[in-house]
């Protein structure tokens, strides 16, 4: 199997980070109007993020999300199911997970468990894993049927690349919770989850939910590439709001507040970082984290 070099963040080919920037921004208010045409038209949208680990999911989800209201939109994130959820019907738990009108929901991992870790972990069995194949493209058609507006997405990312994630991961304090043994174990069974992939698509990629493809290589190009897609496969438009204007202050009442001894503050940790000798505090943005190579 042919490996592809593992390519640095900010290197060739790579979308600067200045570039990168402006257009997220451009995006995310086109994501406010989406957000607000969903809402007004009691629109019903299901994002599926589906991928390798370390693909770079998550990073996609928090730009979408970042500048929207989390009362319309909602990230789902399933933990292992229960036992008494192992005895349901596979798809109920994620089923009680979809929006009512005027919500959009993103499924960080999905019902796709069962085609992916599942199957290739041996935490279901052959005759589950077939019946899911058999019965997740007529579930899907059911919700496009309902008016669901279902998007599905895989992010696709190189063995090299991967690997330099996990790497990163394991020696960033700040991301160490984002890799666990699971993780390490996809290494290993890095063909075994390609077919598997391979199988779930020829069952699963249907005209009514296909699946679309996200190079993530490059996480910032996946993200602005991911975001550009979706806004562009939802007819949504501009939504007439409400005029505010702020209210001017009225006149003092004679209100005069208690004495600040009188309450507790959090000491000022701040201060302690302008004294003399002091360097800047270290980064710790992740965007900032991330030109640095801590992608």
């Amino acid at each position: 199997m042919a490996r592809r070099p593992p390519q640095d963040e900010d290197g060739p080919g790579r979308l600067p980070r200045a570039r990168y920037e402006e257009e997220l921004r451009r995006l995310q208010i086109e994501l406010v109007k989406l957000q607000e045409w969903v809402r007004a038209e009691g629109q019903r949208v299901v994002v599926v993020f589906e991928g390798r680990d370390a693909a770079g999911k998550g990073g996609a989800i928090k730009r979408v999300t970042a500048r929207l209201n989390p009362r319309v939109v909602r990230t789902v994130a399933l933990p292992v199911p229960t036992d008494r959820e192992r005895t349901q019907w596979y798809f109920q738990r994620y089923a009680g997970q979809f929006p009512a009108a005027g919500e959009i929901v993103l499924f960080d991992r999905s019902w796709y468990n069962r085609a992916g870790v599942e199957r290739v972990m041996g935490f279901c069995t052959e005759e589950e894993h077939q019946r899911f194949l058999r019965q997740c493209p007529v579930f899907e058609r059911m919700l496009v049927e309902d008016g669901i507006l279902l998007r599905k997405y895989w992010f696709s990312v190189s063995d090299a690349e991967q690997d330099r994630r996990f790497h990163q991961r394991l020696s960033d304090p700040t991301r160490r919770w984002k890799i666990s043994a699971m993780d390490l174990e996809s290494v290993a069974r890095w063909e075994a989850y390609s077919r598997a992939k391979d199988e779930m698509f020829a069952c699963t990629d249907i005209p009514e939910a296909p699946w679309y493809v996200v190079d993530s290589d490059d996480k910032r190009a996946a993200r602005i590439n991911m975001i550009a897609h979706l806004l562009s496969t939802v007819p949504y438009g501009d939504v007439r709001l409400p005029e505010l204007r702020l209210p001017s202050r009225p006149a003092s009442t004679g209100y005069q507040r208690p004495p600040k001894d009188l309450q507790t503050f959090v000491p000022d940790h701040a201060a302690s970082l302008l004294a003399p000798g002091r360097g800047p505090a270290p980064d710790t943005d992740t965007d900032t984290a991330e030109a640095r190579g801590h992608g």
